[in-house]
């Protein structure tokens, strides 16, 4: 499981690594590995032992992917199925997949320069009112169109949320109504990174979420490994 906490003063992400201990399967030592720490067991970030997982922290720079996996006791690879995505390799596994966002660093506010006192200035003759005019009517903005949290469906992250919307699907029930074919060519568009994901059981689960069947889609997503 993934917890990500963007900074303020600089653009980097807090992500907080997390996997059940069931997953570990009486190991001794878990690490966590990926392209951040060059994939070797020796700079791997050593995760601890909470009451029900073990948990590791490492601040990533903001804009960009990176993919990872778990390592227990050097030997045995383990997935996180709750990341954002998941890569192929060619060794016949997935990589798992952490985007993150790119974020605006809030400059500090520069101090206000002391006021000068005014110079005193001659009265002047009170000046005629000016005749009053009506107020303006103000124009109300059309609402912005409704939008999904389309992360919520298996194997859709950020990443694909953004391309789904820029094809116009903004919603579930969009999604629900698209076609395979459709979402395959929006991936491939997208560039080799997305084209391996499978759209297949998107439309399903969107149908689900726009009905509020929360609980049919959460036995379904169980069913599932990355969406597919």
């Amino acid at each position: 499981m993934l917890k990500k906490q963007y900074l303020k003063n600089k653009p980097t992400c807090k992500v907080t690594f997390s996997l059940p201990k069931e997953a570990v399967n009486g190991g001794s030592e878990v690490r966590v590995l990926g392209e951040f720490n060059n994939w070797t067991w020796e700079q791997g970030v050593p995760m601890k032992a909470a009451k029900a997982e073990y948990k590791a922290s490492v601040e990533l720079d903001a804009g960009r992917q990176y993919e990872f996996r778990y390592l227990i006791d050097g030997t045995t690879w383990v997935n996180d199925w709750a990341a954002d995505a998941y890569l192929a390799t060619p060794y016949g596994v997935e990589n798992c997949v952490v985007a993150l966002e790119e974020v605006m660093v809030t400059a500090a506010p520069k101090k206000a320069a002391p006021k000068k006192k005014a110079t005193p200035v001659a009265a002047k003759a009170p000046a005629k009112k000016a005749a009053t005019k009506k107020p303006a009517t103000k124009k109300v903005a059309p609402k912005a169109a409704k939008k999904d949290d389309l992360k919520k469906i298996e194997g859709i992250g950020p990443k694909i949320a953004q391309i789904l919307q820029e094809n116009g699907i903004k919603t579930f029930a969009d999604l629900g109504k698209a076609k395979i074919t459709s979402l395959r060519k929006f991936l491939a568009e997208a560039g080799p990174r997305y084209k391996m994901h499978e759209p297949r059981t998107w439309p399903k689960q969107a149908k689900l979420a726009a009905k509020g069947d929360w609980e049919k889609l959460t036995k379904l997503q169980d069913e599932l490994k990355g969406g597919k």
